[in-house]
């Protein structure tokens, strides 16, 4: 429980304050609403990010402890109040013309205007956040040098693929011109630019991983200063946190368009997701249960499909969380098996 404590203290502060935030606008019965829609918004928070959880610990394994204590200290600042609390403000912000404190007081005194003019543009957030998660289990699922294979032949020859060059920015792009045919006429250049956008961020991020990567192996001066996926990695990571978030902050505004509660509960859920990354990290449970992170990456990928389809068809955040954790718990049962079946060949 150690890995969990600041998680239960963040949430009883959460949670104290939004009894306060509604009691002041509510009463009692704003009391009682906003600790509910704030305990919802952490649950859905956390079910939907778990499979984040497991990229982030699968990539902070090989991280010194330096790195790893910066991600979990400056990445959860930006992760609870730079995605959850000034990106919803800054979308508003560029699509209505308006300044930080105009957009500020937009959402404390008329908050369903501002839901209206972030839903509004959902399929450009959609389109960005979509293509660099495409990219995330693309890029895992085609590699060749993968050995571990969960579902066999199967894993074995899409990892095969990955021989050719730059097949998977080709099919993420061919995913993005076909869901722009989803999309209005009036949208449909904002929505390309914006997927793009996700393309080539993912593309710098890990350009910059490589760059960094090899002067170290040269033993120059960026080698001796940033350790192995440092820098490069910190943006990995804090991108993939953003793509993920994208989806949560979005779906938040459909359960309220109080944007206090909003934040206060994906807070919660933002704490829990930074302790389970920590818990799998120390715990080594990536390398007790081999299947983990692949069950993550094919949550992934299927989040990646749900934010492109959501353009066109609105799609229940209860299924796109229930998905992430059953292919989770897929890939657990997987690996007890495993582990169980090599247990008793080395038994024998």
């Amino acid at each position: 429980m150690k890995y969990f404590t600041w998680s239960f203290i963040v949430t009883a502060v959460c949670l104290a304050l939004a009894a306060w935030w509604g009691f002041e606008h509510g009463g009692v019965s704003g009391l009682v609403t906003a600790l509910g829609v704030a305990t919802i918004l952490a649950v859905m928070e956390v079910s939907l990010s778990f499979d984040n959880a497991v990229v982030n610990a699968s990539v902070l394994k090989t991280w010194d402890e330096f790195w790893i204590k910066l991600f979990l200290g400056v990445g959860i600042i930006i992760a609870v109040f730079g995605m959850r609390l000034v990106f919803p403000l800054v979308i508003v912000a560029v699509a209505a013309d308006l300044g930080a404190m105009e957009v500020w007081d937009l959402a404390l005194s008329d908050p369903k205007a501002f839901s209206m003019h972030l839903t509004n543009h959902h399929a450009e957030v959609a389109a960005f956040g979509g293509m660099f998660l495409l990219l995330v289990f693309l890029n895992f699922m085609l590699d060749d040098e993968k050995e571990t294979h969960w579902l066999g032949n199967f894993e074995a020859k899409l990892g095969s693929l990955g021989k050719v060059s730059s097949i998977a920015v080709m099919i993420a792009i061919a995913a993005l011109l076909f869901s722009l045919t989803y999309v209005d006429e009036a949208q449909k250049m904002v929505v390309a630019i914006a997927g793009m956008w996700g393309i080539l961020v993912y593309v710098a991020v890990d350009m910059l991983s490589s760059l960094l990567e090899k002067s170290e192996s040269g033993g120059g001066a960026v080698g001796d200063a940033v350790k192995k996926g440092g820098i490069g990695g910190f943006l990995y990571l804090e991108v993939l946190d953003a793509s993920f978030s994208f989806d949560g902050v979005i779906g938040a505004f459909a359960i309220t368009s109080d944007v206090v509660i909003i934040m206060l509960g994906l807070a919660i859920g933002a704490m829990f997701v930074r302790s389970m990354t920590v818990f799998l990290v120390r715990k080594g449970t990536l390398d007790e249960y081999v299947y983990l992170e692949h069950g993550a990456h094919y949550a992934i990928g299927i989040l990646a499909v749900i934010m492109l389809a959501s353009m066109k068809w609105h799609v229940p955040e209860l299924i796109t969380g229930g998905v992430g954790v059953a292919f989770i718990l897929a890939s657990l049962w997987s690996s007890i098996q495993y582990k169980k079946k090599h247990a008793a060949l080395g038994g024998a």
